[in-house]
């Protein structure tokens, strides 16, 4: 589980109130995922008449999310275009950080969308969202979201209360389907590799019997991950821009 500890950059230790200030390896993928994905944005923002390649990928991405939102959310939804965009691309960036094979010269990436802590947060971004707009919106009456239409009247005193605590429990399930995804996949690899490493040492024999098929494993989750990263960061959207339509259209 080293691969998953948080730990602070040339032996910091900053401290104000208790609280660890520090720079850590985190932080440190969090800004490369930003900056890489800024030089991503601003190459591919240069609004030729016929596009180029790079233009073309960073248009795909954005039509992609337009689309996404338009048939979720409705014309309103063009309005979250920027979030819900921002929010995908972030999590698909470092979600496929993660998984390069920089080890190869000493460098380890991090993947920070395998804690809890930090997927919990782009979460919370998106039940703020939901919760700002229901109330700005609908005020009072976004309570209605936990009484489906046509419900009987002596039903509503039991899926009323249903309803709720379903609601309160979206940004746990949101956070926790992206984090268990990434960490899980990373520590099957972690596993396998394992097998391959201790296989090959206990001799040919094991290397063979044990060390090759689990590279071959390895390959094959790899490739999977990689489908998965995208899957996991579109999964997250999808359900923040549905999230999203409930806090507009209510029922």
């Amino acid at each position: 589980m080293k691969q998953f500890l948080v730990e602070p950059l040339l032996g910091q230790d900053w401290n104000i109130a208790g609280y660890n200030i520090a720079f850590t390896n985190s932080a440190l993928w969090m800004t490369i995922t930003a900056v890489l994905l800024f030089v991503f944005m601003l190459g591919g923002m240069k609004r030729e008449l016929v596009p180029g390649r790079w233009q073309m990928t960073v248009e795909s991405f954005t039509g992609f999310i337009d689309d996404m939102l338009d048939a979720n959310v409705g014309k309103e939804g063009r309005k979250y275009v920027p979030y819900i965009f921002s929010l995908f691309m972030f999590i698909l960036f470092a979600n496929l950080l993660g998984l390069m094979p920089f080890g190869i010269v000493g460098v380890h990436p991090f993947t920070f969308t395998s804690h809890f802590t930090v997927t919990g947060i782009f979460a919370i971004m998106s039940f703020a969202i939901v919760l700002i707009v229901g109330f700005w919106k609908h005020g009072l009456h976004f309570f209605s979201l936990f009484v489906p239409s046509g419900t009987p009247l002596p039903m509503v005193f039991v899926i009323a209360p249903i309803e709720f605590v379903s609601f309160l429990f979206r940004p746990f399930s949101l956070a926790l389907r992206l984090f268990v995804a990434m960490m899980a996949g990373h520590i099957l690899l972690k596993v396998l590799s394992g097998f391959v490493i201790d296989g090959w040492s206990a001799g040919a024999g094991y290397g063979v019997l044990v060390g090759v098929p689990s590279f071959i494993l390895m390959i094959g989750i790899s490739a999977l991950e990689i489908l998965v990263a995208g899957i996991q960061a579109y999964v997250f959207a999808l359900l923040s821009s549905l999230y999203i339509n409930d806090a507009e259209h209510l029922h």
